[in-house]
Formats: C-alpha cells, sequence, structure tokens
C-alpha cells in the first residue's frame, strides 16, 4: 500500500489540506505539524474543531527569520522521513513549510505532491513566490487549481505529465467547513453579538508591504475611514497582532479607534471567521487565501495590492485590485459594491481533494 507523508505548518495549510486528510482516512499515512505559526497546544484546538485527527509529529518550530525557520525544518522533516519511509509527500500552497518540507523529500528521493501548485505574482520580492516556484521544479505530481495555474507551470518547462488540473481544495475546505460551522449554535450566537444584527464590510490587513510601510499604511488608514463614512456602514475589524503593533508604533491606532463604524475586535477562530466572511456585505482584504473564499462564497473582494496570485478572481469578476491610494480603493469599493454577484466559481467543484488522493494512489488521472 502506498504510504503518504502530509506536510503542514500553518492554519491556512491545515483549512486547505483537510479535505485531503479527510479522504486519507483509513488510509496509510501520517501527518507532520511544523507548528510554523503556532504553538501545539494553540493548534490542538483548531484541529478539534475541524474534526480531523491530530498530527503524529509536532515539531515545535515557532517564528523566527526564513533561513533560520527554513533550516530547523529542514533538520527535523528530515528526521521524520528517515523513519517512516513514505512513497509520497504532500505539501500545499506557499510557505516555509512547504519548501522545507519538499526539499528534505526531494534529498531522501521521496516523491512530492505540490497542492495548489502553478500560482504565481511574477513578484520575487514575495518570500512566497521564491518557495512557489522551487517546490514545483522538484515535485513529481503537481496539483493545479486552473488551467491558468497550469499554463504558468508549462511556460516553465515543466512536463505537462506532472501536471493535473484537480481545482482547489478550498473549495471543498470552505464547504464542509461551513456546514460544521452553521450547526454550531455558539458560532451564529457570536455572530449575532459582533455585527449587532447589522450589515457590515469585512475587513482585514496583514501583508508586510502595507503594514511595514508608514506611507502605505497610513493612506489605508485614510481610506477605511472614508468608506465607513461615505457608506455609512459597519467595518468588523479582526486585527493580527502585527498589523496592530504596526498602527501603535506609526502613531494610526487612534484613527480607526475614533471611527465608531469600525469595529476592531481580536482575531477569530477559522469556523468564525468563515460565518463572518458568509454574511459581509463587501470584503476587504489584503490575503490571497480570503480572496478565494470570497469568490467561492458569492462575497465581492477588494484587494488592498497591486498584484495577486489569484487571476481568476479578476476574470470572473469577483474581485479588483485596488493597491493603496484612496482615490482608486473608494472607485474599487463602488464598483464592486453595485456588481453582479452570480459569478462562476473557477476554483472547482469541491471534489479537489478525493482527485488528489485518488491521482496519489495511482487511481484515475484528470
Amino acid at each position: 500500500m502506498v504510504k503518504i507523508g502530509v506536510i503542514l505548518g500553518t492554519r491556512p495549510e491545515i483549512i486547505k489540506m483537510s479535505p485531503i486528510i479527510r479522504e486519507l482516512k483509513n488510509k496509510n499515512f501520517f501527518l507532520i505539524h511544523t507548528n510554523q505559526h503556532y504553538s501545539e497546544n494553540m493548534d490542538k484546538v483548531f484541529f478539534e474543531e475541524l474534526n480531523l485527527p491530530k498530527p503524529d509529529y509536532n515539531l515545535n518550530i515557532g517564528s523566527g527569520n526564513h533561513g533560520d525557520q527554513t533550516g530547523r525544518m529542514l533538520i527535523e522533516i528530515e528526521k521524520v522521513l528517515l523513519n517512516e519511509k513514505p512513497d509520497f509527500v504532500l505539501v500545499q500552497g506557499d510557505t516555509n513549510t512547504v519548501l522545507a518540507g519538499a526539499l528534505a523529500a526531494s534529498k531522501l528521493s521521496i516523491k512530492i505532491g505540490h497542492v495548489e501548485a502553478g500560482l504565481r505574482s511574477f513578484d520575487r520580492k514575495m518570500p512566497e513566490e521564491t518557495n512557489r516556484v522551487l517546490t514545483d521544479h522538484i515535485s513529481e505530481l503537481l496539483f493545479a487549481p486552473t488551467e491558468t495555474a497550469a499554463k504558468n507551470i508549462l511556460n516553465e518547462g515543466i512536463s505537462s505529465e506532472k501536471i493535473h488540473v484537480v481545482g482547489n481544495t478550498v473549495v471543498d475546505a470552505t464547504l464542509q467547513n461551513l456546514e460544521i460551522a452553521e450547526k454550531n449554535e455558539n458560532i451564529c450566537k457570536f455572530l449575532s453579538e459582533i455585527t449587532e444584527n447589522k450589515k457590515y464590510f469585512l475587513l482585514t490587513l496583514h501583508r508586510a508591504e502595507n503594514t511595514d510601510n508608514f506611507e502605505i499604511l497610513s493612506k489605508l488608514v485614510d481610506s477605511i475611514n472614508e468608506v465607513s463614512k461615505k457608506y455609512e456602514k459597519n467595518i468588523i475589524f479582526p486585527i493580527h497582532p502585527r498589523t496592530y503593533k504596526k498602527l501603535s508604533e506609526f502613531g494610526l491606532i487612534d484613527k480607526i479607534k475614533d471611527n465608531s463604524l469600525i469595529k476592531i475586535i481580536e482575531p477569530v477562530g477559522y469556523l468564525e471567521f468563515l460565518i463572518l466572511e458568509k454574511n459581509a456585505e463587501l470584503i476587504i482584504t489584503d490575503s490571497g487565501g480570503l480572496q478565494e473564499e470570497a469568490c467561492i462564497l458569492n462575497i465581492p473582494c477588494v484587494t488592498l495590492r497591486e498584484n495577486t496570485e489569484r487571476p481568476e478572481t479578476l476574470y470572473v469578476n469577483s474581485n479588483i485590485l485596488a493597491g493603496s491610494d484612496p482615490e482608486n480603493i473608494l472607485n474599487c469599493i463602488e464598483k464592486m459594491i453595485k456588481s453582479n454577484r452570480h459569478w462562476n466559481n473557477p476554483f472547482g467543484d469541491g471534489n479537489s481533494g478525493k482527485l488528489i488522493v485518488n491521482i496519489v494512489l495511482g487511481g484515475k488521472k484528470n
């Protein structure tokens, strides 16, 4: 029987790998969690919430500089792979966990399957872009979410025999996990309390290119204030600790706190956040994963970036790139509020996890 090692390290990876992990139930597999962002104890609840088995290995790597973090992951992942001797390793996305897992497997001549292969921002200043490209080029199976992603890989000279367009597991994950959330009375109560049963926009902001630059962050704060006043709409802002720190350092936090229409809340759990997304009128974000989820849930999205590795969201008009210019942000929000919400979901039908497992186990190929 084929033995599979699943390597993950962040909550977005846990979410997007959850459909695959569910498909691997009763199969020969093991789960490595590098704990890239959170400790074993903090993520334990997350696995329980999503009805997922606990990891077989928690490496407790934690945060650090790219080289230090990736190096420590390589050392620890290699130890597990030498012990377990899998036939295949599956990694998802573009984090340091993905690169370390792929490199460790490659050097041991273990086949690699890259879930969400072929995404490109074409911006090499992003550390994630380096991780994506390198992982794709050492993988045996590249599970591209869309035809656009597949073309990106082909254009880099990778054999078409390795590429499988399977849709994106984020569709499976969003639909499966939203069902869990909507059946949870506490989560539904949370939604009512946070929103006060009023219509709202949902805001997230965490990328370094937005938060670490005073000029850009200042413009974004001014823009959000203008948006709330223009539309007289509550804006719910689950604030990332790093973003809060930067807003405070730059003396911008009071500009947000003084606006009664902007409701800053602590970061929330994944299921709570899914409910917030599902019921928002509009999503304003710089998150890549959120662009996808908004598209799947039929919520218009305005992205506070100059580029995106999810161009499919632009093609179907579920998303628009607004950058950081205040006037452009207001124009983009106006456009998306008036937009038609009935676009076609470009990320698949929710069966990606099943397809991926079948291909890895030698079954039907897409």
